[in-house]
C-alpha cells in the first residue's frame, strides 16, 4: 500500500514506536504509558490552587506530582504529533471533520463535548486498568502481560462497538 498523501507509514510508525519502547526499557528500565503522567500534572495544578488538600489525598502521597520522565514523554507526544501532522500536510482548519458532520451534523459544541467526555471516560478506564493503551498496548504486550494482551483486545472491541454504533462502520 502506498501513502501519496505525504501521510507518515504507519509501517515506519510502528517499527519507530517499537524501537522507542526499546530504547525506554534499556535506558530507564521503565515502560512507556502516560497515564500516571496525567495524573502527576493534575497533581501539579491541584497543588497550585489547594496545596493542603492535594497533599493530603493518598494518590499523590504515593505518586508524587511532579515533572518526570513520563511527562516529557507526554510533551513529546504532543510535539511528535503536531510535526507528523505538519510534515505529512494533514493540518487542516477544519473543527469538523466531513464523516462527522455527514452523521451528526456541523455543531462544533457537540463534536468537543463528545470529545471531552471520551477523554473522560478513556482517562477513567486507563487509571482503573492501571494503565493507557500505550501502556498495556505497548509496553505491556512486548512484555508478553497476559493482562496487557486482555486490555490490548479490549481496546480493539470498545474501540469497534464505539465506530459501528456512532458511524455504522
Amino acid at each position: 500500500m502506498e501513502y501519496d498523501s505525504g501521510a507518515w507509514s504507519p509501517y515506519l510508525v510502528g517499527a519507530l514506536i517499537g524501537m522507542l519502547s526499546m530504547a525506554t526499557f534499556y535506558f530507564s528500565n521503565q515502560p512507556l504509558g502516560v497515564s500516571t503522567s496525567y495524573a502527576r500534572i493534575a497533581g501539579l495544578i491541584g497543588k497550585l490552587v489547594s496545596k493542603g488538600h492535594t497533599e493530603s489525598l493518598k494518590f499523590f502521597q504515593e505518586t508524587k506530582p511532579q515533572i518526570d520522565w513520563g511527562v516529557m514523554l507526554m510533551m513529546g507526544i504532543f510535539l511528535g504529533a503536531f510535526l507528523a501532522a505538519y510534515t505529512g500536510h494533514e493540518i487542516t482548519a477544519q473543527w469538523i471533520p466531513p464523516l462527522w458532520e455527514e452523521r451528526f451534523g456541523p455543531n462544533p459544541a457537540l463534536r468537543l463535548g463528545v470529545a471531552f467526555i471520551g477523554g473522560m471516560v478513556m482517562a477513567f478506564g486507563a487509571r482503573l486498568a492501571g494503565g493507557c493503551t500505550s501502556g498495556h498496548g505497548i509496553s505491556g504486550a512486548l512484555q508478553l502481560s497476559v493482562g496487557s494482551w486482555i486490555a490490548l483486545m479490549c481496546f480493539f472491541a470498545g474501540g469497534a462497538v464505539t465506530a459501528n454504533l456512532m458511524f455504522g462502520i
